[in-house]
């Protein structure tokens, strides 16, 4: 991917984002078009962003809530970055994680709302066993502090001291090895879009949607659309999601009529015709 200028948004698109924000938010509030994809009862971890707590995520918890998945906050209260240390911090994220998991012995799909999306990151990369996916949505992963209009209030609320040195920025620029998705707005008015960006690959995609802001990123439609559209898909993808289908018809066979077992290639005709 070729480097992407890292700068914060346009003055025009700052003065408009309280605008811009209450027309996504009434917009989440009208019928949808189109039925969203019902989920499979999967758990879903949802962690806010900067200067906020889990009330800000409510409205797109609830509606993932009727679309039949189990959905979680952080339970962290208001996120302001860890006053100890990263790790630590990550290691308290890591038991609801792990609790989450346990009680359903299903992978976690995790979404993070601008800061709180480098948290789902995060875990994803320390817990890949654990999570099904990571949906970021308006995370800066890629960028600078002060290449946003948010830094002068992570440095505010760090104590006047910006947390991000330039190893941190390395270390979160690492994509995890689970899927993971960055959606990102080039009418964000926060967030610079160009830092929400990385570089496709066997794990990571990049998917604009057109006209959202940045707190509109938890109620605009179109990004609930793309969300549950995510979520409603299978955890391996769909060549993964054929082998284990033909591999437990193979075994089911196997145990019915050991003697007669039939080959697994016929069962890979049937399923892809």
């Amino acid at each position: 991917m070729e480097s992407l200028e890292l700068t914060p948004p346009p003055a025009i698109l700052l003065a408009l984002e309280p605008l811009h924000a209450f027309s996504d938010y009434f917009a989440g509030l009208a019928p949808l078009s189109e039925p969203l994809p019902r989920g499979d009862g999967h758990p879903v971890l949802v962690f806010p962003g900067l200067g906020v707590s889990g009330c800000a995520t409510e409205g797109l918890r609830e509606r993932l809530r009727e679309l039949d998945y189990e959905v979680h906050d952080w339970d962290q209260g208001v996120n302001q970055w860890p006053e100890a240390d990263f790790d630590r911090f990550l290691d308290l994220l890591s038991e609801q994680l792990k609790q989450i998991y346990s009680r359903n012995s299903r992978p976690v799909s995790l979404i993070g709302w601008s800061l709180g999306g480098v948290y789902a990151r995060e875990l994803a990369k320390k817990h890949p066993e654990l999570v099904r996916q990571a949906i970021t949505l308006a995370t800066p992963f890629a960028d600078q502090p002060n290449s946003t209009h948010a830094g002068w209030l992570f440095t505010l609320l760090n104590g006047g001291v910006s947390p991000m040195d330039e190893v941190l920025l390395r270390r979160l620029s690492i994509e995890p090895v689970v899927p993971c998705t960055s959606v990102y707005s080039p009418s964000d008015g926060i967030v610079g879009w160009a830092g929400c960006v990385g570089t496709e690959s066997e794990y990571h995609q990049n998917i604009e949607v057109e006209n959202v802001s940045h707190w509109g990123m938890l109620h605009n439609p179109d990004v609930l659309r793309v969300v549950a559209r995510l979520l409603a898909e299978h955890q391996h993808g769909t060549l993964r999601t054929l082998l284990d289908t033909c591999v437990t018809k193979f075994l089911d066979a196997k145990a019915k009529s050991p003697g007669d077992v039939p080959q697994v290639a016929q069962y890979i005709d049937g399923e892809s015709t």
